[in-house]
């Protein structure tokens, strides 16, 4: 059994990423997954000071170390302001400090989503230009646009052309997951 690491890149409790990030996940056959909530890796802003000052926070040690303990990662980027959301951004600021390659090499279906029509796609392209940087591997990706007319709770995504694409990008996950 083959271990995912899921979430959705926000903190918001009706994050659409996270919704999407758990379907993806729950299509991953012979794999259990642990679905992050990134409220629960809120923590000071990054800065060298507070670092110098008072180390590692336990939420960004507790990150890396959930990284390194699974195989694969699904990531769907939420989108602020053209950007990673605020959490995700100081996330990833604070981690990138105890390990520069942090994704650790693990296979990233890296996922977006957005109710507007470009399905974040600005993030993520900074993130499959970033990721490889800090040692991600970002094997597939898929961007969702118009989330509330594309997604159900029961049935997934609902237009064909979208899931047929998002399924090939699974296949190409679930491939280097296997390896």
């Amino acid at each position: 059994m083959k271990k995912i690491l899921a979430f959705g890149a926000s903190n918001s409790s009706t994050s659409i990423n996270q919704k999407l990030a758990r379907f993806a996940s729950a299509q991953v056959a012979d794999s259990v997954t642990t679905l992050l909530d990134l409220k629960e890796f809120e923590m000071p802003l990054y800065s060298i000071d507070r670092q110098n000052e008072s180390g590692f926070p336990q939420e960004a040690t507790h990150f890396h170390a959930l990284i390194k303990e699974h195989d694969g990662i699904i990531v769907s980027l939420a989108e602020h302001n053209h950007s990673y959301s605020a959490v995700f951004k100081n996330l990833i600021d604070w981690v990138s400090r105890i390990d520069g390659k942090f994704w650790q090499e693990k296979p990233i279906l890296l996922l977006s989503t957005s109710p507007g029509a470009r399905g974040a796609a600005n993030v993520m392209d900074a993130a499959s230009r970033f990721f490889p940087f800090a040692g991600g591997k970002v094997v597939s990706s898929f961007s969702l646009p118009q989330f509330y007319e594309n997604f159900t709770e029961d049935g997934g995504i609902s237009d064909p052309e979208l899931r047929d694409s998002f399924e090939g990008a699974l296949i190409l996950f679930a491939e280097a997951l296997a390896q």
